[in-house]
């Protein structure tokens, strides 16, 4: 396992990071006990960074990862959670400082601890990054001793750009990967200039990166991949990266040719994202002890040749770029 500085926070986390929604739900059925025992392997193989939100099973996933960490006798892992999607409805206006404190403290007890490492906002509506009486709450919340740093979640370019502005803002979590291309344009130098973070979700495009979702895939009828596969719950670049289903199994099959022998699609398309050095972190998510190793191993993976990554950015260029690149 390798490990990165975390921007400006003074700490190094893995670059293989763990997504913990996939233990909370909303990805087909995970015990408990396949959650702790899901993330009692990414510890074991060197894991150090676990970002989970509130809403992950209505606090369960940040309740299993409180418990795996109570009996963990390893390195402290630096662990992220994001609020502001209990708001019902989802609007801007409910994004003030009173409404996220009490949203920070509801995590604080499920996570068991008296500081968050770091609370993100939640994907919030755009508006609400013009908005800086929530920071100055954040930064008071902050001095209260409730959270040691903040960042924000976004789902667009503009957003992040927009959230980097705030000079409190240490980190931005951002879907990236060979599907969503964009953010390494221009998000990611202005990033770096500012010493801020970078945390990377869905980088396996819910799955499809992983080579072994098929037409004939059924998922179950509480998997986001099946009831949000158009954005019925929520952005629907969440699910996989917002690429049409067809589209993305089309280009799935020209990537495979360029995954080298003995190797994995999920393993090449992490290895693919740790290439940008402005990436702190990546997230993916787990089923299981064997997902959670497989993932953990792509940190210890060789450079990606020049030659292999032109390659997929005109794959991307070609069949994704259309559907997704102004959009996000």
């Amino acid at each position: 396992m390798h490990y990165r500085k975390f921007g400006r926070v003074p700490v190094e986390v893995s670059d293989i990071g763990f997504g913990a929604w996939q233990i909370g739900g909303a990805w087909g059925e995970v015990t408990e006990a396949d959650g702790r025992a899901t993330l009692e392997a990414a510890l074991e193989a060197g894991v150090t960074f676990i970002d989970t939100a509130d809403v992950y099973g209505d606090g369960r996933s940040e309740r299993i990862i409180a418990s795996v960490l109570k009996e963990w006798t390893g390195k402290r892992p630096y662990v992220a959670t994001k609020a502001g999607r209990r708001l019902n409805p989802h609007l801007a206006a409910g994004y003030t400082p009173e409404n996220i404190e009490a949203f920070i403290d509801r995590s604080l007890k499920n996570l068991d601890v008296e500081t968050l490492d770091l609370v993100q906002l939640h994907c919030p509506p755009t508006e609400v990054l013009y908005t800086p009486a929530l920071f100055q709450g954040l930064e008071a919340i902050k001095a209260k001793g409730k959270i040691r740093n903040y960042g924000v979640s976004v789902e667009k370019v503009e957003e992040a750009l927009k959230a980097i502005e705030y000079p409190g803002v240490v980190s931005i979590q951002i879907i990236y990967n060979i599907f969503r291309q964009r953010p390494d344009r221009l998000f990611f130098e202005e990033a770096k200039k500012r010493g801020v973070a970078i945390i990377v979700r869905v980088p396996l495009a819910s799955g499809l990166l992983s080579g072994k979702i098929t037409a004939d895939t059924k998922f179950a009828a509480d998997d986001h991949r099946l009831f949000n596969r158009h954005g019925e719950a929520f952005d629907v670049g969440e699910t996989f990266g917002g690429v049409p289903f067809e589209v993305g199994l089309q280009a799935v099959e020209e990537i495979r040719q360029l995954v080298p022998v003995g190797q994995s699609m999920a393993a090449f398309a992490l290895r693919w994202i740790l290439m940008a050095d402005a990436v702190s972190v990546v997230i993916p998510g787990a089923r299981n002890a064997a997902q959670a190793l497989g993932n953990a191993a792509a940190s210890d993976l060789p450079a990606i040749p020049a030659d292999v990554m032109a390659a997929t950015r005109e794959i991307y260029a070609r069949l994704v770029a259309p559907h997704v690149h102004q959009r996000w």
